[in-house]
């Protein structure tokens, strides 16, 4: 009987974050497609930048178009066919308190940096790896804290997204997800080492790629 309390309010946060993740990729999706339409229109030269077909910041530019909606959709669909999760290979064991909760302020507060990381940089926001830019090497703010904050963030929502829907799906999202992170700050460091060459390098010593 002591368990019971427990036992609902497992459902109760199972269904809340059911329809959860589905309005905050449905909010997600919106969002970044809002913000290039409008940063496509004020930047002359655009600014997405997947790089030359089937180079490793285009597999990584591809990677993540896919993944992101198969995520959306599968959040979406969720709400309207529950037993979608009979066919994610739900980790039951880990679906409910305390680590759902933890996985929902995870997804969300890494988003929130993703978002602030965003807007600061400002103008010198780019997808992908613009190879005219950029003009300056940022180094201030969250920048002197961590050489991509912008990826901490995407990397913390992606373990969010796990933990709060914790499956064989959402693990092999996580696993794609850090892989193309890697790859794409790989790319990315040796893009700012030919562009910057000594600048960056110091940077490099006094400041951690994560954190």
């Amino acid at each position: 009987m002591s368990y019971q309390p427990l036992i609902d309010d497992s459902a109760s946060l199972i269904e809340f974050t059911r329809v959860y993740l589905a309005l905050f990729y449905t909010f997600v999706a919106g969002f970044y497609t809002v913000r290039i339409i409008y940063k496509n229109r004020s930047t002359p030269t655009g600014v997405i930048f997947p790089g030359a077909k089937f180079c490793t910041s285009w597999w990584n530019h591809m990677a993540f178009k896919f993944f992101r909606a198969a995520i959306w959709f599968v959040c979406v669909l969720r709400v309207f066919v529950p037993a979608t999760d009979n066919y994610l290979g739900m980790f039951y064991t880990l679906n409910g308190w305390p680590g759902v909760m933890f996985g929902n302020i995870m997804l969300t507060a890494g988003f929130v940096l993703s978002m602030v990381v965003h807007f600061h940089m400002a103008s010198l926001w780019r997808s992908g790896i613009d190879p005219n830019g950029p003009q300056t090497l940022k180094t201030t703010g969250l920048y002197s804290f961590s050489r991509n904050p912008m990826y901490v963030g995407v990397a913390t929502a992606q373990l969010g997204f796990f933990l709060a829907l914790p499956s064989l799906f959402s693990l092999i999202c996580l696993a794609v997800g850090l892989y193309a992170l890697y790859k794409q700050i790989a790319v990315e460091e040796a893009h700012l080492v030919t562009r910057f060459n000594n600048d960056y390098l110091k940077y490099k010593q006094t400041v951690p790629r994560w954190l």
